[in-house]
């Protein structure tokens, strides 16, 4: 049993994939091969059912919030009951994720996201405030490389970061009395709602882009970038085009208030010449104010295009993404577990079980996992495929095993 970090739980290998590689260790003959198709397509019938009604679980508890429904709902939920039902919400997708081998991403982990620079180059400001609760779940964690490509081509640099594969999000939003506290009119979100998520390929410096209400903020580079050349161009307009006429205006003002004896007349040529430098001042302010503005949108941009590609799906369709992915893991790991011990052919202790399985996908697949074997062991027990004496384990010959999840199958509809 490997205590590696750096390992992960999930199998990288589609389940029938699995099934195709036992079958090619096994030395079978091709009857044999069939009979342990035939056991899998019965222990995966199982699972999806079961996992049927996780998904309906989840569906009910989510059916007051979400955003996206086109149903009517029979009752008003009170607000007791809908926290009751944010707690099972929360529990039921908790208990699918897990199932489908993700990891939760700690308060530190996003602490550092926000505080690290962004592989977009992209500035975020999220305000947690607005959250009644923040859940987010990754999986499938590795380390790659880009190139970032700046001066027009002329420099490349190099840089590793640690990406996720896939991250699901759940967000609830405060109520609307604690926005109207604020006096926060204009909000991309309703204040209440509950928002699930489910992404591809992100970065993790970057998972402060999944916030619903991050902004986009200008760094300070870029700041620098407009703000200096229009200092620069503002002062050369002022001391060309307003420079005399200001002069003059000054001295008007100074013998108005006082401060001068000698009188300075204005005259049509003087205003013509104010009116000018003032236009084309007000051109000026507008062509910085617009390179802002675009520069801005350029980066929500580039914000918006990351997403729409990284996106997976939304709300309730996020469950069955979950669930498909829990039973493909359930049944990986059941089968796993299940064919190594058919192949010892002898007790085996589940120390070694989970040994033999990490370093067959260590030497034979080039795959470094994290077995669940305890979570495999529980699932052979519940369905009577394994049995324990003492620490010794020992499966049902395959056609028992067969016919026992053939039982299991006929009666799982039979009244009691």
């Amino acid at each position: 049993m490997t205590d590696d970090p750096n390992r992960s739980r999930f199998i990288p290998f589609r389940k029938a994939d699995i099934v195709a590689m036992c079958c090619e260790a096994s030395g079978w003959t091709p009857g044999e091969a069939d009979e342990f198709r035939e056991f899998f397509r019965i222990l995966e019938a199982l699972f999806h059912f079961e996992y049927h009604r996780n998904l309906e679980t989840l569906k009910n508890c989510y059916a007051p919030f979400n955003p996206d429904a086109d149903t009517r709902l029979l009752t008003q939920y009170t607000s007791e009951q809908k926290r009751q039902l944010h707690k099972e919400l929360v529990t039921e997708l908790t208990t699918v994720l897990n199932a489908a081998n993700f990891e939760q991403i700690t308060a530190e982990d996003l602490e550092q996201a926000l505080t690290e620079e962004s592989l977009f180059k992209i500035r975020l400001e999220v305000d947690f405030n607005d959250f009644d609760d923040v859940i987010f779940f990754r999986r499938g964690e590795s380390v790659k490389q880009e190139t970032l490509v700046t001066l027009y081509g002329l420099r490349k640099k190099r840089f590793r970061f640690t990406n996720y594969d896939r991250v699901a999000v759940y967000i609830k939003f405060k109520e609307q009395p604690y926005f109207d506290e604020s006096n926060r009119r204009s909000l991309n979100f309703l204040p209440g709602s509950t928002i699930i998520k489910l992404f591809k390929n992100v970065p993790k410096a970057d998972l402060e882009m999944l916030f619903p209400n991050s902004k986009v903020r200008m760094k300070t580079i870029d700041k620098l970038i407009i703000g200096v050349p229009a200092a620069v161009s503002g002062i050369v307009v002022i001391v060309t085009k307003l420079g005399a006429t200001l002069i003059l205006m000054a001295s008007v003002v100074a013998f108005w208030l006082g401060l001068s004896k000698e009188e300075t007349q204005l005259n049509q040529k003087h205003l013509i010449a104010l009116g000018a430098g003032l236009a084309t001042l007000g051109g000026f302010l507008f062509r910085q104010i617009s390179k802002f503005k675009n520069r801005k949108i350029k980066f929500m941009k580039a914000l918006s295009d990351n997403l729409y590609f990284k996106n997976q799906d939304n709300n309730a369709g996020v469950f069955y993404h979950l669930i498909d992915a829990a039973e493909e893991e359930e049944v990986k790991e059941a089968i796993l577990a299940y064919f190594f011990l058919l192949m010892e052919n002898q007790p085996t202790e589940k120390e070694t079980l989970d040994d033999l399985i990490e370093k067959w996908f260590e030497a034979r697949w080039n795959c470094k996992i994290d077995f669940e074997i305890d979570d495999a062991l529980k699932k052979l027990e519940r369905l009577e495929l394994v049995t324990r004496n003492g620490a010794a384990l020992q499966c049902l010959p395959l056609t028992d095993a067969r016919r026992q999840l053939d039982h299991i199958w006929d009666n799982y509809f039979t009244s009691k």
